[in-house]
């Protein structure tokens, strides 16, 4: 996905500076890229410290070699870029059944400008299964963001049942966290 306002550049905006024209993409991260990927997701990721379990808080929040394990389990990262520049990246496992959100994280010089929301859509439009994300039950505005994108919380017992058969975490964070699912999961007729 490329978005280009080019006619803009040069007229002015509200505050009367000039338009610059903005090339927006959303696309695979690169090989090369693992390196700026984590620098993003350990940039947002400070949004934790002092508010999930301190027992839960590592510096860095993931390591390099976390990041290359979920890659090689199949966790497939789309980025967005702005003008060249990575801002936003959001991971996508599919596991049959359920697709997996997996690290999304925005840098936070790029919050509240919609990449989270753009990564997003791009990737709903790539799947026809149900998607689940899992978060941090204290993370509310990773839980107001999904919820703002149609996204509901399951319930503690049906949590409890997806973290063990979905994701690979320890019983501590499956205690501390939430997981929501969108409209798809839902319409299944599940809790």
């Amino acid at each position: 996905m490329i978005q280009s306002r080019p006619w803009l550049a040069g007229f002015p905006n509200a505050a009367g500076r000039p338009f610059r024209e903005v090339i927006a993409m959303i696309r695979p991260i690169q090989a090369d890229e693992v390196e700026i990927a984590l620098e993003i997701i350990n940039d947002a990721a400070q949004a934790y410290k002092g508010v999930i379990p301190p027992d839960c808080w590592e510096e860095p929040y993931m390591p390099r070699e976390e990041l290359l394990s979920e890659m090689a389990a199949g966790v497939n990262f789309l980025s967005f870029l702005e003008n060249g520049r990575i801002l936003g990246v959001m991971g996508r496992q599919d596991l049959g059944e359920v697709t997996l959100i997996r690290h999304a994280y925005v840098r936070t010089t790029a919050q509240r400008r919609g990449v989270g929301t753009r990564l997003l859509a791009n990737l709903r439009q790539e799947v026809s299964q149900p998607l689940l994300v899992g978060t941090w039950a204290a993370a509310w505005w990773a839980i107001r963001f999904y919820e703002q994108q149609g996204f509901k919380l399951v319930s503690p017992g049906e949590k409890d049942r997806l973290l063990g058969a979905y994701w690979t975490i320890s019983p501590r964070q499956t205690e501390t966290s939430v997981v929501l699912a969108d409209e798809r999961w839902f319409n299944q007729g599940r809790l």
